[in-house]
């Protein structure tokens, strides 16, 4: 019963993420203004994370589960390191294709850090092998917080020199997203069912923040 309901709270994860995507690729196509392009791409990531953890839950003894554990957690940092860079090289003057190959290159260049790490200087594992899954799975939440936190202060900085009512959530729903994952950290520390849910709680929250943000922004702009 219980790992049900965290599949299924996993699936709304996703869907929201999906539906974000959908909303935030819009006013690419009509502006072809590529500055954020890469938000996208990186909800895109997140939404893949919340659905390999639904995998995880669902397929519970299951071999298989142990791999997308693994998946799930470089899913999930990727998209954050993205999310990050997206809105590094946003204020930089460079052709779209080329600000979107250095988000990718750079976000992929933060995760090969984060495993190189875990691989050889990680002190509590043997020396080229991952470590134990619930440590790692700190380390990634410790990470999404410091990412999710550059760009909600990133953001609120924008908001802040250019204010826009449209966008004044957008700070608050990183830190939503960040305190979901420090909520995760409780869990996987004292196994809290308190912190469980507050991670859910806090993570829909944040992801609400943002469709309803995306909804007011993208929706109500140009063609549908």
């Amino acid at each position: 019963m219980a790992s049900t309901a965290l599949v299924i709270l996993e699936l709304v994860s996703a869907a929201i993420s999906f539906i974000l995507v959908r909303f935030m690729v819009k006013p690419y196509l009509w502006s072809n203004d590529s500055r954020y392009v890469g938000l996208p791409i990186g909800f895109t990531f997140l939404g893949v994370s919340y659905l390999f953890m639904g995998l995880t839950f669902y397929l519970k003894a299951d071999p298989l589960a142990d791999e997308l554990k693994w998946v799930q957690l470089f899913t999930e940092v990727y998209a954050f390191a993205f999310l990050a860079m997206t809105y590094y090289f946003s204020g930089r003057e460079l052709r779209p294709r080329r600000r979107l190959l250095w988000q990718f290159v750079f976000s992929a260049l933060i995760l090969a850090v984060i495993v190189t790490y875990f691989v050889i200087f990680e002190p509590f594992s043997s020396r080229f092998a991952l470590p134990n899954y619930n440590l790692a799975d700190r380390y990634i939440s410790v990470f999404d917080i410091i990412l999710a936190t550059y760009v909600s202060l990133y953001t609120l900085r924008s908001h802040v020199s250019k204010p826009d009512a449209k966008t004044i959530y957008a700070p608050l729903g990183y830190i939503f997203l960040a305190f979901g994952e420090y909520s995760s950290i409780i869990w996987s520390l004292d196994s809290s069912f308190s912190a469980l849910v507050g991670e859910y709680v806090i993570r829909l929250a944040g992801l609400s923040i943002f469709l309803f943000m995306s909804y007011q922004t993208f929706s109500a702009r140009g063609p549908a």
